[in-house]
């Protein structure tokens, strides 16, 4: 006979403790993970959308259209600079309280600065005051975002079993495209039914007020998980940092500035896509309800490959997927823009079909699973957010004005855009060659 094990008896020595995990204690986690990215990518992408159409003419008026929306979209951008910021404020909180709290936190937070986004008086009302607020607005959702991320992730990634953390690690980031979709859906929606002048007065505020329900929905899912085990045991350790910060960048310096790297393909394709896209396309007589349609259709394509990815890299590795991608996307983006440049509207949705629906999640949904695996749990929080988000800072924010400016300076020409991407697609390459790849291996080992 087989004996019995004794209550409180430790696994047998091939059962890893990743893998202990209630299969119910981790769906939870994975909904609370992709329900609340949704929702603060949601909040964020509106305010680039409405940038790229709206924002220029309702807050940032001047006698010259270009000026209008490079302000637009340079208020777009700085909160990408406050995002480090908020990654440091909240990834101290979470390596030090734990990351359930502080998720809390950044979701309300966002929602708060959304939805007062849909109230706030155009420059037509209160004159200079518009974009003043709206800018300061903007950079309190920087802040959320900041913290909001590494969080996200981490609840997925600390929950899963290990053979499939680049699966569970792809869920969070598959935010990112349901955000885009649901605030394109909502908008286009509104396009649809209202004509130009209704939208312009109201229509565009609805999108943004709507926020406040997604919010309460996320915090109900979210408050039904439990803190993270990897958390949980840097608790019962007694291992958490006084200054998390501190202690990353005297010991996890390299990993930073890999992490940094790694982030800047990632984070310039997709901004390609979800905002300056949307801009060059209106520029170029598409309407703003068949562009917005596209991206939509696009972004919801990237959903299954995002999780098709993420399960492929727990079979070939990581780095297979995410390198491939890059070398894909850098061969392609003179095709892309050479497509958009066909004036078809079906050409042009091929080309974003490709390049945001199948090219971008090969190492979209890789990023988050790749810093996570670089960090101990004890700076894992602090670490893969100041990595991501100074990445997001020096060219995701920046990327829609960087190629606005570009096409001003050569007249209109799309090849610098594509060259600068290039030159995106090859910072990430050395950073990969630099990171160890951990497929399959403990995460808190």
């Amino acid at each position: 006979m087989t004996a019995t094990p004794t209550a409180g008896a430790a696994p047998p020595q091939h059962v890893h403790k990743e893998d202990m995990i209630p299969d119910a204690d981790r769906r939870r986690a994975l909904m609370g993970s992709a329900v609340g990215s949704t929702i603060e990518w949601y909040d964020y992408f509106l305010y680039g959308t409405m940038s790229a159409t709206v924002f220029g003419t309702m807050f940032f008026p001047t006698s010259d259209p270009v000026v209008s929306q490079l302000l637009a979209l340079t208020s777009f951008a700085l909160a990408f600079l406050i995002r480090p910021f908020g990654g440091v404020i909240f990834s101290h909180i979470g390596d030090r309280i734990g990351r359930k709290k502080t998720l809390a936190f950044t979701l309300g937070l966002m929602g708060f600065s959304t939805v007062a986004m849909g109230l706030l008086p155009t420059y037509e009302s209160i004159g200079l005051w518009a974009p003043i607020l709206l800018t300061l607005l903007r950079l309190l959702q920087g802040v959320a975002l900041g913290g909001e991320w590494g969080g996200g992730v981490l609840l997925a990634v600390e929950y899963s079993p290990r053979h499939r953390r680049g699966f569970f690690g792809a869920v969070p980031q598959t935010g990112a495209v349901l955000g885009l979709a649901l605030g394109n859906a909502i908008t286009g929606f509104l396009s649809m039914i209202f004509d130009e002048e209704t939208f312009l007065s109201y229509g565009w505020r609805i999108p943004f007020v709507l926020s406040i329900v997604l919010v309460f929905v996320g915090m109900y899912i979210r408050n039904r998980v439990d803190e993270t085990p990897s958390f949980r045991k840097v608790l019962a350790g007694k291992k958490e940092k006084k200054v998390p910060i501190v202690e990353t960048f005297r010991t996890h310096w390299r990993e930073v500035l890999i992490a940094i790297g790694t982030k800047v393909i990632e984070t310039s394709t997709f901004f390609l896509y979800a905002t300056f896209t949307i801009s060059y396309l209106v520029g170029h007589g598409y309407s703003r309800t068949t562009v917005l349609t596209i991206v939509l259709i696009a972004s919801v394509l990237a959903f299954p490959m995002m999780l098709f990815f993420g399960a492929l890299s727990d079979r070939i590795g990581r780095k297979k997927v995410f390198v491939g991608g890059t070398i894909a996307i850098m061969l392609y983006i003179v095709p892309y823009f050479w497509m958009l440049n066909h004036e078809s509207s079906w050409v042009a949705f091929l080309a974003i079909l490709i390049g945001l629906g199948v090219i971008w999640p090969t190492y979209g949904a890789m990023i988050g699973t790749v810093l996570a695996e670089a960090f101990p749990a004890d700076i894992r929080y602090t670490g893969m957010s100041l990595g991501y988000q100074l990445g997001a800072a020096l060219v995701g924010g920046p990327m829609p004005l960087i190629a606005t400016a570009l096409l001003a300076a050569y007249g209109g020409s799309y090849v610098p855009v594509a060259l600068f991407i290039i030159a995106c697609g090859a910072v990430s390459l050395l950073a990969m060659a630099f990171t160890k790849d951990r497929t399959g291996v403990d995460l808190d080992d």
